[in-house]
């Protein structure tokens, strides 16, 4: 068992460390496939490929855990809808169609989504017993965001959209959890051994709603994780003090912490649940003695509870790899 298992299944204080997007565009050697590679989906449809992207950072940092390379919009794209990242932009997904969406059955979606599992299982082949392969998926919610396009062009929620469709979030965000809970299932039995769930858009929800469309569905996927002991860390990104609300909601295994969460109020507030992240990507920006001070505040402040140490969201592009490197041997030498 690896030392994320003993942290989040029993709660121990040992060490365990890995990044948000540890595999990706900061490393070269991922650039360098990237580069012969131009259509996102189609690499991540890329088993050899996305197993070989996702053990990268483990062969450079000697991580205790890694991350299958994927992303979450594989999830509307099993489900119907294409989906294209375009440079400077982000992603682009085709007009939701309700219906279509509606007729998808599971064998299908686990057939589209088949090289992913593959990519799993040739990584835990590769991987040592001891380190845990993370897998994610974006929350019900999150997905729903990009396949209906209710964020206007300053990433605020479309409030009159978002009241049109109102019939129909609720039969979208359902339909969602049953096919996240078996996307979970298929990539548990492929090799995986934890789950984060990134609630990435929560902090557009308004608050009359927020149990509705963030909570509820969390505690649906949660409650599906715990029923078949798999490992779950929730991510309701942005939703600032309302991280106590949710944790006492959905009882998740972990809860990370994005980096607008005061460390010493998670520490205070968020009780009986095993806590990550919160460091700001951009502190890997700054010169080497302010990341450190940064780093050490949480190391700190969660030290003699169950912690893992994370960021408050992905590495960024422009991250230096030595500096990560750095940090992960501040973190490990931390007394």
């Amino acid at each position: 068992m690896s030392n994320l298992e003993k942290i989040i299944s029993s709660k121990k204080t040992c060490k365990s460390v890995w990044f948000m997007r540890q595999a990706g565009r900061y490393l070269p050697e991922f650039r360098e496939i990237r580069s012969k590679n131009e259509n996102f989906i189609n690499l991540c449809l890329n088993s050899e490929l996305s197993s070989e992207i996702t053990l990268q950072p483990i062969k450079r940092y000697d991580l205790d855990s890694a991350i299958i390379f994927s992303d979450i919009l594989m999830t509307p794209y099993a489900l119907g809808q294409q989906v294209n990242f375009i440079k400077d932009q982000g992603p682009h997904l085709s007009k939701f169609n309700f219906e279509k969406f509606l007729d998808i059955n599971e064998k299908e979606f686990s057939q589209i989504l088949n090289p992913v599992y593959k990519a799993i299982e040739i990584t835990r082949k590769k991987l040592i017993k001891k380190k845990s392969l993370i897998f994610f998926i974006g929350a019900p919610w999150t997905l729903l965001v990009y396949m209906i396009d209710i964020k206007n062009n300053n990433n605020k929620l479309d409030l009159d959209k978002l009241k049109k469709l109102n019939l129909k979030i609720d039969k979208v965000l359902n339909k969602l959890v049953e096919f996240l809970c078996l996307h979970i299932q298929n990539q548990i039995e492929s090799g995986a051994n934890v789950v984060q769930i990134f609630d990435s858009w929560a902090g557009l929800i308004p608050k009359e709603y927020i149990k509705s469309y963030c909570y509820i569905p969390n505690l649906k996927i949660v409650d599906f994780c715990k029923r078949h002991k798999i490992p779950n860390i929730c991510f309701p990104k942005g939703i600032n003090e309302k991280y106590k609300d949710f944790n006492q909601f959905v009882k998740p295994d972990a809860i990370s912490l994005d980096s607008e969460i005061n460390p010493l109020w998670a520490k205070e507030n968020l009780k009986n649940v095993v806590l990550q992240g919160g460091l700001n990507p951009n502190s890997l920006l700054k010169p080497e003695t302010k990341m450190l001070d940064d780093a050490k505040k949480y190391i700190q402040t969660f030290k003699d509870i169950p912690y893992v140490f994370n960021l408050g969201h992905g590495l960024l592009p422009e991250t230096d790899p030595d500096r990560v490197g750095k940090l992960i041997e501040f973190y490990r030498n931390f007394k």
